[in-house]
């Protein structure tokens, strides 16, 4: 999702920075990206098809969502494997033990942010 940014630039000088500082803003950089983590709950929750994902979510494009599934993949978060008795062969996609953790994180995260965060900027 993120654009190339040059090397030399103040946005990479102060990516480095924030990197060598604390290392979790790469992590939230990584998961935070429009429709990643709810396509991980999904997929979790045993929507494990391209198709069933795409008629969860009509407005995201199939382009994003191929995407974040690839990304998905590529950081281990979810497996991918194929039906292989179906004509075409079905793509499937499960969560990974690194996938399933996240989530529980993630959940935590969100219940903090409901409980503390929201009540917070609503007083």
């Amino acid at each position: 999702m993120s654009s190339t940014i040059k090397e030399s630039s103040t946005n990479a000088h102060n990516a480095r920075l924030l990197s060598e500082w604390c290392g979790v803003n790469d992590i939230l950089r990584d998961i935070s990206p429009r429709w990643k983590m709810v396509l991980l709950h999904q997929i979790a929750h045993g929507v494990a098809q391209y198709s069933l994902l795409k008629q969860s979510f009509p407005t995201l494009s199939d382009h994003v969502l191929s995407q974040r599934l690839a990304e998905l993949v590529t950081e281990k978060l979810v497996k991918k494997s194929f039906v292989p008795e179906t004509v075409p062969p079905q793509t499937r996609y499960s969560p990974t033990p690194k996938g399933l953790a996240l989530l529980a994180i993630v959940a935590k995260l969100n219940q903090w942010g409901n409980r503390i965060w929201v009540e917070e900027q609503d007083a």
